[in-house]
């Protein structure tokens, strides 16, 4: 039998089951049986009683009765489907003679964008599409900053167009996401899952182990699971639009934990298009190191007014920083360094925010204003901003 209840009904329906569940349960043998309650009929009776307090254009969902009530919504399950068979043949799968990953067709004109890990050192690009046509692809340019890479094949096959891209700022906690790609070489598998959070960061692999901190901003956070093969392909939001490009996950085995690491959109539409025009992408640069957030104990160390804002703990010599007269803090007592408040008038509350705002809302060249706290008194310092070497 199968009817509709308001969703508002489906705690209610939960609670009946257990009630229906505990009237029917065996009796020993020593206890007489007790007659069997109709449960059905209670259920039928109280959703009647209950639906009639609620606004009649409340959304409701089919409910199926086999004995006892039990929801079931087939809505996203269409909706995963659909974008599967949308999606999936604009997904590739990378080899290379090191190892694969996965991408995904970004214009008509057979580029391809990865991840920068997936090609990097690669002497031969083989690119699979989900028909099972190969070609070989060239490396047009790559970021190893932001772990990015683009790639071009020759023609598209028939069919395969460009997956569209979300707007940057669409993305929201808690919003349903699909991961497409190769993990362990299984070409196109999807995933579900959600975005955990928002405006992490990703350290770059430039110079790993002597002690660069470059870092890419707004990174996602999803529990979509990533495994290694992932790498390069799409995060997608239900509509089939890319969000992000997964790249990384946090994990003590080299495998999916539940918490995975995309680069966001905004970096995509930021970046690729220098990769594609001239095979690497110029960074704004500010000479200075930051504390990446002022803790409590900090606050007391440094003897700062307030946490919120970024701490300069050095400067590069002769760089935009040090031509500005920003001062950065004693190397001995860590104190008397310039707390950054504001750029260009937008307020931050730590590194994080500084280092987003640069990588995308500025450019090499241009002059910013830095809003700092110096010992107590304000001031503003306009700041022209160097390429990053």
């Amino acid at each position: 039998m199968t009817t509709t209840v308001n969703r508002k009904l489906v705690p209610i329906i939960a609670l009946l089951l257990l009630f229906a569940t505990a009237c029917n349960v065996a009796a020993p043998a020593a206890v007489a049986q007790a007659p069997t309650v109709d449960t059905s009929q209670i259920v039928e009776t109280v959703l009647s009683q209950v639906e009639q307090q609620l606004p009649q254009q409340l959304e409701t969902v089919p409910v199926v009765q086999t004995g006892a009530a039990a929801v079931a919504d087939t809505e996203l399950e269409e909706a995963l489907i659909q974008l599967y068979q949308e999606a999936n043949p604009s997904v590739v799968y990378i080899v290379t003679p090191s190892g694969s990953g996965s991408g995904f067709v970004y214009s008509d004109e057979g580029y391809i964008v990865t991840n920068n890990h997936v090609v990097e050192g690669s002497s031969r690009i083989e690119v699979v599409f989900a028909i099972g046509e190969r070609q070989g692809a060239t490396l047009v340019g790559a970021d190893v900053d932001s772990d990015l890479a683009v790639l071009k094949v020759s023609q598209l096959p028939d069919g395969v167009t460009p997956l569209p891209l979300a707007g940057p700022d669409d993305l929201q906690v808690g919003q349903f996401v699909v991961a497409i790609g190769n993990p362990f070489g299984e070409q196109g598998s999807m995933s579900l899952g959600i975005v955990s959070g928002l405006g992490r960061s990703l350290a770059s692999q430039r110079g790993q182990g002597s002690g660069s901190s470059y870092s890419l901003p707004d990174v996602i956070q999803t529990d979509a699971p990533i495994n290694p093969g992932n790498s390069g392909g799409p995060l997608l939001n239900l509509q089939g639009e890319v969000v992000g490009i997964n790249s990384a996950i946090a994990s003590t085995t080299g495998e999916n934990s539940g918490v995975g690491f995309s680069i966001p959109v905004r970096a995509v539409l930021q970046i690729v298009p220098g990769l594609m025009n001239g095979g690497e992408y110029h960074y704004p640069y500010i000479g200075a190191a930051f504390d990446a957030e002022v803790s409590l104990e900090e606050q007391s160390a440094y003897r700062l007014d307030q946490t919120q804002g970024a701490y300069v703990v050095s400067i590069t010599s002769g760089g935009p920083a040090d031509e500005a007269g920003l001062v950065a803090a004693n190397t001995t007592t860590g104190r008397g360094g310039d707390l950054v408040v504001s750029i260009d008038g937008q307020a931050i509350s730590n590194f994080g925010d500084l280092n987003s705002y640069l990588v995308f809302h500025t450019t090499v060249g241009q002059t910013i204003e830095l809003t700092i706290l110096r010992q107590g008194e304000q001031l503003v310092l306009p700041l022209t901003l160097g390429e990053r070497p």
